[in-house]
């Protein structure tokens, strides 16, 4: 999949040159540069391995973790957030009094709306509390800030290539220095709470709602003329989740 997105990617970045007349030509990508076929995509993703957490280890993780990022692992475990989604979460998307968070995806702008756990609201009011000062006063209203006041997941100019910008994402890589403390392995990141929350959820057996909870694109007819999901299916969603990881903890589902 990651090599797929990496050719379109590039695809895209050379129709656009060719469209603008940056370029004379259109550019003969050639057969090696076709993007993989989905058998080829399946039988990658059998070699990696399940990319998923077991209900063990996540409490292993959320006991193991400082309140930043226990809040933003029951946000993956609760709501289906991904490392993006927790570092652009604004406090005015969250609903401490009610349970609930309204906060589109940012990746694709798709609504959701999620009934948090309460150990979910728990771990937030106390990351909002002792969160730093934003050294960007437009990350004032943000729920989670580094140590230095900074985004979790931003871009920044590049120290070797003046003009240029790099990703940068601490919260993987204060993630998986928590994994390997707590040697836990496998093919598993920050990222695989959606995983592993799209997984159980569908234990629910209502994959419309789990889909409306991972902010998931539904071009389905029944995707357009869908305008809502009641509150009483998202929270048997949210529900199913927190039976499997708070009540078999020490058991695989």
């Amino acid at each position: 999949m990651t090599l797929r997105n990496e050719i379109n990617r590039c695809r895209v970045v050379f129709k656009f040159a060719h469209d603008q007349r940056l370029i004379d030509q259109p550019v003969n990508y050639g057969q090696s540069f076709n993007r993989p076929n989905a058998k080829s995509l399946r039988r990658a993703r059998n070699d990696a391995g399940v990319i998923m957490f077991e209900a063990d280890e996540l409490l292993r993780i959320i006991d193991a973790a400082d309140v930043q990022i226990k809040a933003m692992v029951l946000l993956g475990c609760n709501a289906g957030f991904g490392n993006t989604d927790v570092a652009s979460l604004p406090q005015s998307a969250v609903d401490l009094e009610l349970g609930w968070v309204n906060f589109p995806r940012p990746k694709t702008e798709i609504r959701r709306r999620v009934p948090l756990w309460t150990e979910t609201v728990d771990a937030l009011r106390e990351a909002i509390a002792i969160r730093s000062q934003p050294l960007d006063p437009g990350d004032a209203d943000l729920c989670f800030l580094t140590s230095r006041g900074r985004r979790w997941v931003r871009v920044q100019p590049s120290k070797k290539n003046p003009g240029q910008i790099t990703p940068l994402d601490a919260l993987s890589q204060k993630f998986a220095r928590q994994l390997k403390e707590l040697d836990i392995k496998g093919r598993k990141n920050f990222y695989a709470l959606r995983h592993t929350f799209e997984t159980i959820g569908g234990e629910s057996r209502d994959q419309v709602a789990v889909n409306a909870i991972m902010g998931h694109v539904d071009n389905t007819m029944a995707g357009v003329y869908r305008e809502r999901i009641s509150d009483e299916r998202l929270k048997a969603v949210v529900d199913t989740v927190h039976k499997w990881l708070f009540s078999n903890g020490t058991s695989n589902s």
